[in-house]
């Protein structure tokens, strides 16, 4: 590579096995990226290397590396951290709960690939202990235990399809706690400090999106006191992931039940961060209907 060429750009595709590494390929595929399944780590360089002679006949790389390498798999920390001084590299962990990953094992009717003698969630606590460290150090983390094809697909497609659009692609994330925290969430804001609408009779049956609840929650003492300071807070933050190549990001916001709090709150937030140079936002609400 000369000094005067770009920086040839790496996606790894990585995580726990039955968490949807084949779907985010072909959704990958599908975006026109050239994706390579099931690469040993010490393949990585050489994969790098072709993919800079070919020039702009490759111009987004995606590897996909998991445990299936065997001994292999053992150097991707040292390989990945090895290109990260000349190439642009992302890592995307896939994630899901132990009970998702032995449904999806169960209705395809095969054995964990670390299973050996033992049973599917002996494999699945193997395979998070040597996924620890990978999956710590991952750029982005998405959790697929509530998603199927079809929406595993559309979630690739709504991070990575217009990622030369902006620096940062930002998901504002609302969900209830009592549902779990989101597993792929970078920052986690808690709005359990306002009064919830569920015990106002006349709001209980409305959400976030309806403007009486979000006039309601708004109004609130300390709300938009909150709301203006965390936004402010996070310009800095966003400005530092685009100097650091962090190009995708998810704040999660909170409530109880993730029906209105947390929904109005995103959506006030989505309003100001989306005037934050080089963020482009997109909003989710994980939860509701969910009642």
């Amino acid at each position: 590579m000369t000094a005067d060429s770009e920086q040839q750009d790496l996606l790894i595709v990585t995580g726990m096995s039955g968490a949807g590494r084949s779907t985010v390929g072909n959704a990958l595929e599908d975006l026109g990226w050239y994706v390579v399944d099931n690469l040993p780590p010490q393949m990585l360089r050489p994969l790098v290397d072709l993919a800079e002679h070919a020039g702009t006949a490759l111009p987004k790389l995606a590897a996909i590396v998991d445990v299936r390498g065997g001994r292999l798999f053992a150097d991707v920390l040292e390989a990945v951290e090895s290109l990260r001084s000349t190439t642009a590299v992302r890592v995307l962990f896939l994630d899901a709960t132990d009970g998702a990953l032995v449904r999806r094992f169960e209705q395809v009717r095969r054995p964990h690939p670390l299973q050996g003698t033992g049973t599917l969630l002996d494999g699945i606590a193997a395979e998070r202990e040597r996924m620890q460290e990978l999956r710590e150090t991952s750029d982005i983390v998405l959790d697929t235990s509530e998603l199927n094809i079809h929406q595993l697909a559309t979630a690739i497609n709504d991070k990575f399809a217009r990622e030369d659009a902006a620096g940062v692609q930002l998901t504002i994330l609302s969900f209830g706690f009592k549902y779990g925290l989101p597993a792929d969430a970078d920052l986690v804001a808690d709005l359990r400090f306002l009064p919830n609408p569920f015990w106002i009779p006349e709001l209980k049956s409305l959400t976030g999106l309806d403007e009486l609840v979000s006039e309601y929650v708004l109004a609130q003492p300390g709300a938009t006191e909150f709301i203006d300071r965390y936004a402010s807070a996070m310009a800095p933050v966003f400005a530092g992931y685009q100097r650091e190549n962090k190009r995708h990001a998810t704040i999660a916001v909170g409530c109880t039940g993730g029906k209105h709090r947390s929904v109005a709150v995103a959506v006030r937030l989505a309003t100001l961060l989306s005037g934050l140079p080089g963020v482009a936002v997109n909003v989710k609400h994980r939860d509701l209907g969910r009642e």
